[in-house]
């Protein structure tokens, strides 16, 4: 009998991860929180009808290994990529400041009908970035090596 995967199962291995319905879209989420990216690192591709964001991922799968070892937290530059995206409104980003940050809270589904609905990208500072699409198809990719986190410390939580 098999159980649920953990953290710990991911060790050093990169992420790739897919999600199409709002459970699988949580896991996403959960490993994305406290991402960072410039707010010239996403993009929409209209014709292909693809969202994309190259994040600064916190690795919160490792974040155990680092307090057992003693070492740094570790950070991940990842693709989080939204396909069937159909429309895309922001509320709170200045795209026109190519020096804004932004930080990921969090990602959620709303369905709609018939498989139809939007994700929603919460940020920090009261932004937000929705995407509406004809169905749910995310994908959550490390493209690079870890590398030890600037601030060398986990993000906290009130």
């Amino acid at each position: 009998m098999t159980g649920d995967a953990t953290y710990e199962d991911g060790g050093e291995k990169p992420l790739f991860l897919k999600a199409m319905d709002g459970e699988g879209l949580e896991v996403i989420s959960s490993l994305s929180q406290d991402s960072v990216f410039p707010v010239t690192e996403m993009v929409w591709k209209r014709r292909e009808r693809r969202f994309a964001i190259l994040l600064n991922r916190f690795r919160w799968e490792d974040k155990l290994a680092a307090e057992r070892r003693g070492r740094p937290f570790e950070r991940v530059q990842a693709l989080l990529a939204f396909d069937d995206v159909h429309g895309v409104s922001t509320q709170g980003v200045d795209r026109s400041d190519k020096d804004t940050v932004l930080s990921l809270l969090a990602v959620t589904f709303e369905p709609g009908e018939d498989g139809t609905g939007r994700v929603i990208l919460t940020l920090a500072g009261d932004g937000a970035i929705a995407l509406d699409v004809e169905c749910l198809d995310a994908t959550l990719k490390d493209v690079t090596r870890p590398y030890v986190a600037p601030s060398r410390k986990a993000p906290q939580h009130p």
